[in-house]
């Protein structure tokens, strides 16, 4: 039976034996920058590092990861902070979060944290406390719905919702393309929802979208030429006519801007980062970008639980979002700048290593390709990365 695109993508990705909830996950099907390089995980670390230090290094400083596939990222960055870990061997399977309170579950650290001005436990004249070294400090939590993997580290707490309180630093690396949304096509008289049959990908056109909707195409997606035709749509002695159809189509971008409004309110101060495809205002692709993925390939998005189900994101659409609830600016680059401006940029390394070092040269230029992979505009480079601080200065959040 035919249902909105929204409702389908939520039952597919998300449902029981949903594509995000059974099987090995997203790693199986296709590549993504934790994937590809080290090199992300390191980047990433450098912007953890500077959100740490602007918030005065906390006594926690939470990591969360939202939309963690089997926990990929944090395990790079525990490996490239030095965090050793173990996997748990509690017992919890991770179909049941752990109780609101618990040590698992994160809580603001603001009430724990001394105040900068007071000093070190002891006596008055005692030199202050060494610091205690991010590695001692970091708190991973990974959120998806998926059950924890057996052999997931310890030291990461695997949750089905993003957790309020948070101090520190909250990622969302390909989480928002994967946000279900509606899909709009136009017609002649105003923009309709698209319908799709979950079995096949066939589509069909459904009623009028809503006020809600409405509102954001109007401000968010702009149809070429300028405007939506209206005609009228009753036939001989008044009757109903189906409306013409003209193709245009547009990915209703509402359900990814609340979706990030509310991942930005569970800071208390920090930094949520979002790194994903997508397009701008002036630039929204006339067809949309719907699509599948399955085993490494792109294929039709059928909506039946068997592969991925993605489009691409109006980050500018989701930054305002963010910005309403966070009540400062954000920034808005391209992986290729924010990978360079971290000190990864694909360079070749020096020939003079060749002669010197021969095998060094050749472990450098394969680490090299992988970051060129990275940083290439034509693929992963061309992420947006989205930085929407909370309670921090922005410019102590640029890395230099």
């Amino acid at each position: 039976m035919p249902m909105r695109w929204r409702d389908a993508m939520d039952r597919a990705l998300y449902g029981p034996g949903g594509f995000f909830v059974a099987g090995a996950g997203p790693a199986g099907h296709f590549r993504t920058s934790v994937h590809a390089s080290p090199a992300f995980a390191r980047a990433l670390l450098h912007v953890v590092e500077h959100v740490d230090a602007a918030l005065g290094r906390p006594s926690r400083l939470d990591v969360v990861d939202v939309g963690a596939g089997r926990g990929e990222l944090l395990r790079a960055l525990m490996e490239t902070l030095g965090v050793s870990g173990e996997p748990t061997r509690s017992g919890r399977s991770g179909l049941i979060p752990p109780r609101a309170g618990s040590p698992e579950t994160l809580t603001s650290t603001a009430a724990g944290r001394p105040s900068p001005a007071a000093p070190a436990s002891g006596s008055a004249g005692r030199s202050p406390a060494v610091a205690v070294p991010l590695a001692e400090r970091v708190r991973f939590t990974a959120v998806e719905l998926a059950p924890r993997p057996a052999d997931l580290p310890q030291r990461i707490a695997w949750v089905h919702e993003i957790p309020s309180g948070i101090t520190g630093v909250l990622l969302a690396t390909e989480w928002l393309d994967n946000v279900p949304l509606d899909i709009a096509v136009s017609a002649s008289d105003g923009w309709r929802y698209l319908l799709v049959d979950p079995t096949t990908g066939e589509e069909s056109v459904g009623d009028p979208v809503g006020p809600e909707d409405a509102a954001w195409l109007e401000t968010w997606w702009p149809v070429p030429g300028g405007h939506l035709a209206v005609e009228p749509t009753a036939g001989t002695g008044g009757a109903s006519q189906t409306p013409t159809v003209t193709g245009v189509r547009a990915e209703i971008g509402r359900s990814r801007d609340e979706a990030w409004a509310d991942a930005v309110g569970r800071l208390d101060r920090g930094l949520a980062l979002a790194v994903d495809y997508g397009h701008l205002r002036d630039g929204r692709p006339v067809d949309g970008t719907l699509t599948g993925y399955r085993g490494g390939r792109q294929v039709p998005p059928v909506p039946d639980g068997s592969c991925d189900v993605t489009a691409h994101v109006a980050v500018d659409s989701v930054a305002s979002a963010g910005v309403r609830v966070a009540g400062c600016a954000y920034a808005l680059g391209s992986q290729r700048e924010a990978m360079r401006a971290l000190g990864a940029d694909g360079g070749r390394p020096p020939l003079s290593l060749a002669a010197s070092d021969p095998a060094g040269y050749v472990r450098a230029l394969a680490a090299a390709s992988l970051v060129a992979e990275l940083t290439d505009p034509a693929g992963l480079g061309g992420h947006w990365w989205l930085r929407q601080p909370v309670g921090v200065a922005v410019d102590a959040l640029v890395a230099r």
